[in-house]
């Protein structure tokens, strides 16, 4: 069996057909989200490189999962990620004026301005 410069990929003692690659050739990405509980979303953690949807679940187990509390880990093909154009953020412009979704926008800005020095 190779050995990986990864200490990782040796310690789960894989068969050699999953952690041997050819010259040249180059494992796939995968995107890495996690779940810090139940019940929250999942967040874009990074990416690893792995052969295949098994792998790319220990690897981001591995690098990921052990920083901190995670409840769940989902990995995707990079190549499975779409994204738009930067030359379509028109599609994103709608009514500029929206200061009724912020809190300066209405009445009470002046107590809870007069609430925050109080509390000071």
């Amino acid at each position: 069996m190779n050995k990986s410069i990864d200490p990782r990929v040796n310690r789960l003692n894989f068969p050699e057909e999953i952690t041997e690659k050819k010259q040249l050739d180059q494992w796939e990405t995968w995107e890495v989200f996690h779940q810090r509980k139940r019940g929250e979303q999942h967040e874009h953690a990074g990416i690893v490189h792995a052969p295949n949807a098994e792998m790319a679940l220990v690897m981001a187990k591995e690098t990921f999962g052990r920083r901190g509390h995670t409840a769940n880990i989902w990995v995707v093909q990079s190549i499975h990620v779409h994204s738009t154009g930067y030359d379509d953020d028109d599609m994103f412009s709608t009514t500029p004026e929206k200061i009724y979704r912020e809190a300066g926008g209405y009445k009470v800005m002046e107590k809870i301005n007069k609430y925050k020095k109080e509390q000071q």
